[in-house]
């Protein structure tokens, strides 16, 4: 370009500006090129007098409530959207329907927080994770996976932490130990587990589904799948416990000079030349030989003292026959060396639920293993917040906050329930209703005497489905 040109060109700049700052807004609001600009004009900041705002008619949303969603919201009956094509967060006379966007399957799994009971009030802490949104760790060699909950995803459980964790036949969890106490529930197959403490003494044994172990912190240990491969249940006493943290025995060696190992084991540094490059984690290994006595290794201090044992075979405890369901507990009263660990195994009959109770002196940490069900926790002084649970969940009610479990679903319910507490107890709402005199509950809560004559003073722990008036 010719100097005169360019330099007419700049004076003549102002001016246009003027004329553009001087546009109706209607045109300056409209962008009609082709392709705009990734950002608009100032021109679209606010007020203008000209603009003019899109109306239609209100979203013609087509639903069908369910019987439920039609009752005084404090009735709070369990909402099926399972198979409601259009689930709307509707309860009596409150709420409205919802256009979206919306994730329409959380919303058929999780009525009760789309549409909840007209009892819930205010916040409580999040009482629910699902197990299958836990980011899960793959083990080499189609070996097995392991997932987990704790304080990274669930904030407010920081009492317990859990793993999910399979191993395919055959393989092993490394050897390893950790700063947590590990408590252990196997959810289906078999494994050997293997440890020795500080004293010296050898532990072996084989357990399959139902079965429980524990290992103390700093104790060693294995645990490797047998023929049919296992999945198991971990908790730990720490509610920011992460698998990844481990002291894991690759690390141990990697992390070690070779000379100093060597001296260590009274070996030659050339022993280590084929040591793993990184941790295994979980593994394939050599079938563990049938006959466990062949891995029986012992010390001059012998075996761990049966009282002592790191294993319960909880599989073969009777279950106690409720009338909505059945109860079987496992404390230290019975597996001594778990000093801290308390919980036990509900099953909830359809229709059924797990009495109103809550734990003195303990959070609960819950685990949810077959069917499907919800729960309100209560939080002093008016929270209240109802989550819907699914196989796979995890549920964290801290102590002395009240909660059932009701069995939502057309099949059993079965759930593990752990404490941190020497002894597993709770304090059952029904019990404490019907164990106070009768003048002062009929004072307090306006109960009549036919409804005070039906409490029972007993624990229920699982209640049976009633029909409604």
């Amino acid at each position: 370009m010719k100097p005169q040109i360019l330099s007419r060109a700049v004076q003549l700049l102002p001016a246009l500006l003027c004329l553009v700052d001087a546009a109706p807004a209607s045109v300056r609001r409209d962008d009609s090129s082709s392709n705009p600009g990734l950002r608009g004009s100032e021109a679209l900041v606010g007020y203008s007098p000209t603009e003019k705002v899109a109306t239609g008619a209100k979203p013609d949303i087509k639903y069908t409530l369910l019987p439920g969603q039609k009752e005084d919201p404090d009735i709070g009956s369990y909402l099926d959207f399972e198979n409601v094509e259009n689930p709307q967060p509707i309860r009596g006379t409150t709420g409205s329907d919802d256009p979206g966007p919306r994730n329409y399957y959380y919303d058929r799994i999780n009525s009760d927080k789309l549409a909840p009971p007209g009892t819930d009030h205010g916040a409580t802490i999040n009482a629910q994770w699902p197990m299958g949104l836990s980011h899960n760790r793959l083990g080499i060699d189609n070996a097995g996976w392991a997932r987990q909950e704790n304080t990274v995803v669930m904030p407010d459980a920081t009492e317990m932490a859990g793993v999910d964790m399979r191993l395919e036949p055959s393989a092993y969890r490394e050897l390893h130990w950790h700063v947590a106490s590990e408590w252990s529930l196997i959810l289906n197959g078999s494994c050997r587990i293997q440890a020795i403490n500080e004293n010296g003494e050898t532990f072996i044994d084989d357990l399959q589904a139902g079965d429980v172990w524990f290992f103390p912190p700093g104790i060693p240990h294995s645990i490797q799948a047998l023929d049919d491969g296992v999945e198991f249940l971990l908790v730990f006493d720490q509610g920011d416990f992460s698998e990844d943290n481990t002291f894991l025995a690759t690390e141990v060696f990697l992390h070690s000079p070779k000379e100093v190992l060597a001296k260590n084991l009274g070996v030659s540094v050339s022993a280590f030349d084929d040591i793993p490059d990184d941790e295994l984690y979980i593994f394939k290994g050599t079938p563990a030989p049938a006959d466990i006595e062949e891995q029986n290794v012992t010390t001059s201090a012998g075996l761990v003292p049966r009282s002592e044992s790191y294993s319960y075979h909880f599989s073969e405890q009777p279950a106690h026959e409720v009338a909505g369901g059945s109860v079987k507990i496992v404390d230290p009263l019975t597996f001594p060396v778990a000093s801290n660990f308390s919980a036990a195994v509900v099953t909830v009959n359809p229709g059924g639920m797990r009495e109103i109770h809550w734990h003195p002196t303990s959070d609960e940490w819950t685990f949810f293993i077959k069917g499907q069900g919800r729960a309100t926790l209560f939080t002093a002084p008016n929270a209240a917040t109802t989550f819907d649970y699914r196989a796979g969940d995890v549920g964290y009610f801290p102590k002395s906050n009240s909660h059932y479990i009701e069995n939502t679903g057309d099949e059993e319910l079965m759930f593990l329930e752990v404490l941190q507490a020497p002894q597993f107890t709770d304090m059952a709402l029904g019990q404490w209703i019907a164990s106070t005199p009768k003048q002062i509950v009929k004072d307090t809560l306006n109960l009549s005497d036919s409804t005070l004559s039906q409490l029972k003073t007993e624990k229920q722990y699982v209640v049976a489905g009633t029909t409604s008036d």
